[in-house]
């Protein structure tokens, strides 16, 4: 895991892997809610929009060519935009 971030309301984290994932969590359970699939490099950085409805997702590394950007709903893992 090379990132993670609460949402504003603390009802979500998120993580950002090596395995080029984005994972939104319960943070009360433990349990996985989402796992976010459309980088093809490590996921280093993950942040929430200030109120909580949009995650975002950076990826990427000197061996790649995936240094992007990607937005997503975190409730229901849509990709909004890269």
């Amino acid at each position: 895991v090379n990132s993670v971030a609460f949402s504003p309301d603390g009802h979500m984290l998120a993580s950002g892997s090596e395995d080029k994932t984005v994972r939104v969590w319960n943070p009360s359970t433990g349990e996985e809610k989402q796992s976010l699939r459309g980088h093809s490099a490590p996921v280093n950085s993950v942040a929430f929009s200030p109120d909580g409805s949009m995650l975002a997702s950076g990826s990427g590394d000197y061996k790649s060519s995936d240094n992007t950007v990607r937005l997503w709903d975190p409730l229901t893992g849509e990709e909004k935009s890269s």
